[in-house]
């Protein structure tokens, strides 16, 4: 079978679960494994360095259906089919009919939709097919948002998600259409790197994409949509669905001519969202939003290795540019696993607790072992520490940035990107462990903490498989470098082999060296925790008598120090109950945050926009007379500009 053929019945079977997916749960399941298996064959074929594309006689809206899969798309549908897969196995326990019966069967006929979508959108090679799959992928994912209706504020998250998207769609058609008048009216995708004339439609495309990616300021949808949605549909939306973003920026910045500038700008904004999005992590005490601002951060270390790729394209593609863009596409399916498997072990607690407050969690390490092992296991790989599958990515990145500093250029401020990358690496660590010490560590707070369950296979099976994902690239880094370098080569053809120009097999030895250490210590300590003449005895309480879950580090206590330095940009909201008795009885002290973006710039916009339009309304109340009046004015008012036109 061509990788054609293998495409074509991926969809045939992900179209079939739509069917399945109203009465059948178990066939469903099948159906979407054996399509998300199709299409992975598919990819890793073209990985191997065969592309493939395909023209049909067949006119859909006057222009011929065309599909076209090379190594760069190839790259993300991979993600696409492994993570699609994980999220319906997960889902099946997860989101079952037995909890959720009016819900579940909507959902799995709308995951099936989003996977086909995003794969249609990675292979459509036409802009006007392509605009029209983006936004029937854009409506699923408000659909599987919004699946459970009855909050209010899972509605709110999804209309503010869905009204993101259509912005980002019409700067999209503009860029498309404006593309398809520069190029004789074809809405035909592909390389024009040498019309340096349609350089200016990149900020169109930029900011389309942008909103997709969630990259700071365009943020905004992302952390209610992900907070609200259920964990599976988090995992997909921050693990994929925002890569498809990525993949527009990756895939245009490739085919077209960029400005001057863009270069520059793309790292800018990758700087900005790196630090603030995980600033905003680091306060959150909704651990399902601390994980989609951690989503920022990450979209902004992805977007400073392009930004690096695009400004060493203007200097002779420069080999500091080819190891900054494999650092981040690397990181695409880096953040892919290990962000999945964070919202798939935030699920676990969700379903086990029914909260998403950290401050009412605590004490789940003994109740919940596998999730909280597996929780920690991803903290350590999305805060970029060794030898996880985060810091391989940000180490090429890292060299791309240093090598890039070296030059004693203008060039040399790449060493900001590189501190702010490092600062911001600080605070990932800081924001997990507060993660994993206040969520799994100490005593329960609440009894349904203490009373919580360790989820099923089902869902435990996806979280394993992700975990191993993360240590393969972690500690064979060396395997992907082939496969690596075909991406970066179809991005920019004729380029070097990404292993010679940075020791990954000394990478990958170090990574193992270190990993053995790690297993050898942790059994040590293991050893001497279960000695039998240790000695057991309580927890120091300061001098209190009878210590309670109450006497414990909470969210705001990691964070308070954090959140004074920059408490204009986190507008907290705080609830204050001051003691005020000798012997009081209670006192409250509580903290929320809120993002400045939304609040102080979005919000208030979209409010002196909804006045104007109830103005306008006011000028239509059903009086003919009036309406003429209106139009005699219209009238008038262009013979004025006619008349000064002409007299000019």
């Amino acid at each position: 079978m061509t990788q054609g053929e293998l495409l074509l019945f991926a969809s045939a079977v992900l179209f079939g679960s739509v069917v399945a997916g109203f009465r059948w749960p178990r066939a469903w399941l099948m159906f979407v494994v054996c399509g998300a298996i199709t299409a992975m064959a598919a990819a890793m074929w073209t990985l191997q360095g065969s592309s493939w594309e395909w023209q049909s006689t067949f006119m859909l809206g006057g222009q011929p259906l065309h599909f076209r899969l090379d190594s760069v798309s190839a790259w993300f549908l991979m993600l696409v089919a492994v993570m699609g897969g994980a999220g319906a196995i997960y889902s099946h326990e997860y989101w079952s009919d037995d909890h959720y019966p009016d819900s579940a069967p909507k959902g799995r006929v709308w995951w099936s939709l989003f996977l086909t979508c995003m794969g249609l959108v990675l292979t459509v090679s036409n802009g006007l097919h392509f605009l029209i799959t983006w936004e029937l992928f854009a409506v699923c994912g408000y659909f599987l948002i919004t699946l459970d209706r009855q909050r209010g504020e899972t509605r709110a998250a999804g209309w503010l998600y869905l009204a993101a998207s259509h912005a980002g769609t019409m700067c999209l058609f503009a860029f498309f259409a404006l593309l398809a008048s520069h190029n004789n009216g074809s809405w035909e995708l592909g390389p024009m790197r040498e019309r340096t004339g349609l350089a200016p439609l990149f900020w169109l495309a930029l900011f389309g994409f942008g909103v997709k990616a969630g990259f700071f300021p365009l943020h905004i949808w992302l952390p209610s949509a992900h907070a609200n949605a259920p964990s599976h549909v988090s995992a997909i939306m921050s693990g994929v669905a925002i890569k498809m973003g990525i993949y527009g920026i990756v895939r245009f910045s490739g085919w077209l001519p960029v400005p001057t500038a863009a270069p520059w700008v793309i790292m800018g904004l990758g700087t900005v969202s790196a630090l603030f999005g995980i600033a905003f992590a680091f306060v959150q005490n909704d651990f399902k939003r601390l994980l989609a601002y951690c989503s920022v951060e990450n979209i902004g270390i992805i977007m400073i290795g392009i930004g690096v790729a695009l400004l060493a394209a203007t200097h002779g593609d420069a080999a500091w540019g080819r190891l900054a863009l494999a650092g981040a596409l690397l990181h695409v399916w880096n953040h892919g696993a290990f962000k999945s498997l964070l919202f798939f072990c935030a699920g676990s607690v969700l379903h086990a607790t029914h909260t998403r407050e950290m401050s009412r969690l605590g004490g789940l390490l003994r109740t919940m072992p596998w999730t909280a092992g597996l929780f920690a296991l991803g903290s350590l790989a999305v805060a970029g520490l060794p030898p996880l599958n985060g810091f391989v990515s940000e180490w090429l990145i890292y060299l791309g940035l240093f090598d890039a500093a070296a030059g004693r250029e203008p060039i040399a401020w790449f060493s900001i990107p590189a501190i702010i990358l490092a600062m911001s690496g600080a605070i990932a660590v800081a924001s997990f462990a507060k993660a994993v010490a206040i969520t799994f560590l100490g005593r329960p707070r609440t009894s349904t903490a203490a009373h919580s369950v360790e989820c099923g296979i089902w869902m435990r099976g996806p979280m394993l498989a992700l975990a191993c994902i993360c240590l393969a690239i972690g500690l064979a880094p060396n395997l992907f470098c082939p496969i690596m370098s075909e991406v970066v080569a179809e991005w920019r053809p004729g380029q070097e082999d990404i292993q010679a120009l940075a020791p990954i097999a000394t990478l990958g030895a170090a990574q193992m060296t270190l990993a053995l250490l790690i297993l050898a210590a942790t059994a040590l300590l293991w050893r001497q925790t279960c000695r039998k003449d240790l000695r057991h005895g309580r927890t120091w309480d300061c001098g209190y008598a009878l210590p309670t879950a109450r006497m414990q580090y909470t969210s705001a206590s990691f964070s308070g120090i954090a959140a004074n330095w920059l408490r204009r940009l986190f507008l907290p909201e705080r609830k204050l109950r001051r003691p005020r008795s000798i012997f009081p009885t209670e006192a409250v002290y509580m903290e929320h945050f809120q993002d400045a973006v939304l609040e102080r710039l979005i919000s208030p916009a979209a409010a002196a926009v909804q006045q104007l339009y109830s103005a306008a309304r006011r000028l239509q109340h059903g009086r003919l007379q009036f309406y003429i009046l209106y139009v005699l004015a219209g009238v008038a008012g262009l013979g004025i500009l006619v008349m000064i036109g002409g007299g000019q």
